[in-house]
């Protein structure tokens, strides 16, 4: 997380994003997505069902 005070102005900001982004073009790989909605719908369950249990604690 970031704060006001992680940058000592917007421009700074401005180059830290513009550099992540050089970074990050330059080491992307796609990748193969083997989740559909249907396989996927039982994992998404069970994470909305463990954070109910943790609220509820």
């Amino acid at each position: 997380m970031l704060s006001p005070n992680d940058f000592e102005d917007l421009a700074a900001v401005e180059r830290r994003l513009l550099a992540f982004e050089e970074r990050y073009d330059a080491t992307a790989a796609p990748f193969k997505w083997r989740h559909t909605t249907t396989n996927l719908h039982p994992h998404l369950e069970r994470l909305d069902h463990h954070d109910r249990t943790l609220q509820a604690a």
